[in-house]
């Protein structure tokens, strides 16, 4: 085959896959700039926890919450993407349908976990305390695209594509404290002072 042919057909191929990749982010809303923490706010807890290196979040230091307040409209139905990485023994989380809070970890809403080797089991893609799973396809080291959707009482994950978990929620009753479904806003978090996270492109559309 003629070089020329060859280099046609590599474009061919490289355009097709740059195509489709356009069209799975189509109708999503970047949340973060890269550079300024417009539109998000950190908790008071341990205000020098959260930096941005190089267009990303950097998660380093205590425990503490970055919360997503740029759009007054609670987001109930919607599909997240983060793109994440850990550095060995780290562990964080993306919360969704929580609200802002001053100190602590967060009372409301649920947890998907960002976790490859840190010492609790419960691994990255787990609605913690939900639906935990001991593996995870996501490296230290390395990017992964960590995707939830939320469809009325329906959760997916997925992490660069492959899918976790699907969470079907149950009935609750309304009275008890178990964690459930609703509405709010999204937070990254700060675990502890030896887990390094960063947490970039961070995009949103809603399905409401």
């Amino acid at each position: 085959m003629k070089p020329t042919l060859l280099l046609t057909l590599a474009l061919v191929i490289i355009g097709s896959t740059a195509l489709h990749a356009a069209d799975s982010e189509e109708g999503f809303t970047p949340i973060f700039d890269g550079k300024t923490f417009t539109g998000w706010k950190t908790s008071i807890d341990n205000t020098n926890t959260w930096k941005i290196d190089d267009g990303a979040f950097l998660a380093s230091g205590p425990v503490a919450h970055l919360f997503y307040v740029g759009d007054e409209k609670p987001f109930k139905n919607f599909e997240l993407k983060v793109d994440v990485m850990t550095v060995t023994n780290s562990n964080g989380g993306i919360y969704f349908h929580t609200a802002y809070q001053e100190r602590g970890f967060p009372r409301a809403g649920i947890e998907c976990q960002v976790n490859v080797s840190h010492g609790d089991w419960i691994k990255t893609g787990s609605l913690y305390g939900l639906v935990n799973v001991g593996l995870t396809p996501a490296k230290d080291n390395q990017w992964w695209t960590q995707h939830i959707i939320v469809r009325g009482r329906k959760v997916t994950v997925k992490i660069d594509g492959k899918t976790v978990i699907e969470y079907n929620e149950p009935p609750i009753d309304p009275n008890a404290r178990a964690k459930k479904l609703g509405e709010g806003i999204f937070a990254l978090q700060a675990h502890d002072p030896k887990s390094i996270i960063r947490y970039k492109n961070i995009r949103v559309k809603r399905l409401d």
